[in-house]
């Protein structure tokens, strides 16, 4: 019987990582929940562990990619399942995503979440991130951005290395169909925290816009001109 692990990159989300646990480890099929806790200046790490959760502590602050990278090298799973910590009690939704995987209709399914309550910012980081996959696959999506996926081992041995920072998502998806490997985005009853259009938000998607760049332009340096890298 294929096992599943979920692995959830957590920055100071001790008032939400509770539920998120908790709400994972209900879905029938998942054996594991990993939290990595990138550095959290608050009792993220220990109330994971009571929740549940295996806990991987970093030394330092190093980003979601690297965050990611530390949780699947631990993950035991023949599928893993990459979660954001803020889900809340919608994370048990994430069931939609680790069913096709093991079936086999899928080998990465992305999570696509309804409509934002709030206006956030003004689609230049998913525009970007749309406009890369596109460039690099072909591929028209919906959801570039989306932390939510499930992936089968197969699929997740191919996409190394993982990408840095917020280009994880990006690098996952351009991999992976570049590989041969099928995507399906599956609309899910999800939600999580929303950035506004106030400071702490545009900071946020500036970052975000910075790891896209960053990921877009070294891929395209890879398979332009690294045989390594060669489909």
């Amino acid at each position: 019987m294929k096992t599943v692990s979920v692995v959830i990159p957590a920055y100071n989300e001790a008032c939400n990582i509770t539920k998120v646990v908790e709400s994972v480890r209900q879905i029938p099929e998942v054996s594991e929940v990993i939290v990595v806790d990138d550095a959290s200046s608050d009792e993220t790490s220990t109330i994971a562990i009571k929740a549940g959760a295996k806990v991987i502590c970093l030394p330092v602050n190093s980003g979601k990619g690297e965050a990611v990278r530390q949780g699947i090298a631990v993950a035991a799973g023949d599928v893993v399942v990459l979660l954001d910590a803020d889900l809340g009690e919608s994370a048990a939704h994430a069931r939609a995503l680790i069913l096709p995987v093991l079936s086999g209709e899928a080998d990465m399914t992305v999570a696509r979440f309804p409509s934002p309550r709030k206006k956030g910012g003004f689609g230049l980081v998913r525009g970007l991130a749309r406009a890369g996959i596109r460039y690099f696959t072909g591929l028209e999506v919906t959801a570039p951005l989306s932390g939510q996926r499930a992936i089968s081992r197969d699929a997740l041995h191919a996409v190394q290395p993982l990408a840095r920072g917020f280009g994880v998502e990006v690098a996952l998806t351009i991999k992976a169909a570049r590989r041969g490997y099928s995507i399906r985005e599956v609309p899910v009853s999800m939600s999580h925290r929303e950035t506004g259009r106030d400071l702490r938000g545009f900071l946020h998607r500036g970052r975000q816009f910075r790891d896209v760049l960053f990921t877009l332009g070294r891929l395209y340096y890879e398979y332009r001109f690294c045989s390594k890298v060669a489909d």
